[in-house]
């Protein structure tokens, strides 16, 4: 019986260190959930004016150009998949890399080859774990994003476009992410960046009209310099979306494994006590029938 008392001593003191840092990384994504969100805030106005003026190269001036025009055959795809590089913050990634395998099986029924780009260490263990190629990875800081490493990913991304499909370019960019809607819903989201499909992130009204631009030298100077930045900041819009998801993910999952270890811990005492009354039960019984013995 005092054996199975210190089992359950032992279980509420581990469970009782591990409520303490589940509440401290629930604080600590608390605390950087804000961060994020301001800095999704500040990208929204230079990636709708980007893409404004993209959208209007391309609607407005009659020209063929790689980056607009669909291809007669797509017949490799690049995939960037973006994860975390922690875990502990509930099914964020698999959410993310169950949405990438979706659209790969889609991709391999139209007959595409498909090229990997992985963000995240997750993402990496995912594929490592199961053989499988992929191109390039970047990992570190999944959860406070840099602008050089979205463009660093724009550039491989970029090059690979500009290649031919012989020399293992591909024909057309996908990016697989988690955008951030509220606190409470995050989703994970399938975006074609390249042949362009103008999407701002934040929809404009219906009375907007696009400006009217004049090109100097050519419309398709323009775009080769607009659209490299273009890529880059819908990249980078993309990263801190899955930042801000991430930390919202982690900030649920470590509230909700501490509400779990709290209510573990009352059962554990409850059933140390049980424990205990028994012990002191049979202690009194057995005291009771020494004095009957002794009395008889």
């Amino acid at each position: 019986m005092g054996a199975q008392i210190r089992v359950y001593r032992q279980k509420i003191s581990s469970t009782t260190s591990m409520r303490k840092i589940f509440k401290a990384m629930e604080l600590i994504a608390t605390s950087r959930i804000g961060k994020a969100r301001a800095r999704v805030a500040a990208s929204l106005p230079y990636a709708n004016a980007i893409t404004r003026a993209v959208s209007a190269v391309a609607s407005q001036s009659e020209i063929d150009h790689p980056l607009t025009t669909e291809p007669e055959q797509i017949r490799r795809a690049a995939v960037l998949v973006i994860t975390s590089d922690r875990g502990l913050a509930g099914s964020y990634s698999a959410g993310v890399l169950k949405q990438a395998e979706g659209l790969n099986e889609l991709l391999h029924a139209e007959g595409k080859e498909v090229k990997t780009y992985l963000v995240g260490r997750k993402a990496q263990a995912y594929f490592d774990f199961r053989n499988r190629e992929y191109a390039r990875v970047w990992t570190g800081g999944t959860d406070a994003p840099e602008f050089s490493t979205a463009r660093e990913i724009g550039e491989a991304l970029l090059a690979d476009f500009a290649t031919e499909f012989e020399e293992g370019g591909v024909d057309e960019i996908h990016v697989v992410y988690t955008r951030f809607k509220s606190m409470v819903t995050q989703e994970p989201t399938v975006i074609r960046l390249l042949p362009l499909e103008v999407v701002e992130e934040q929809a404009a009204s219906e009375t907007d009209l696009l400006p009217l631009y004049e090109f100097e030298p050519e419309a398709e100077r323009v775009l080769d310099a607009l659209l490299p930045r273009y890529i880059e900041s819908r990249i980078f819009a993309a990263m801190l979306q899955a930042a801000a998801s991430e930390l919202a993910a982690r900030q649920r999952a470590m509230k909700s494994a501490g509400d779990n270890a709290t209510d573990l811990i009352k059962k554990y005492t409850r059933l140390r006590n049980t424990a205990r009354q028994a012990e002191i039960t049979q202690e009194l019984s057995e005291i009771v029938a020494g004095a009957d013995a002794l009395a008889s």
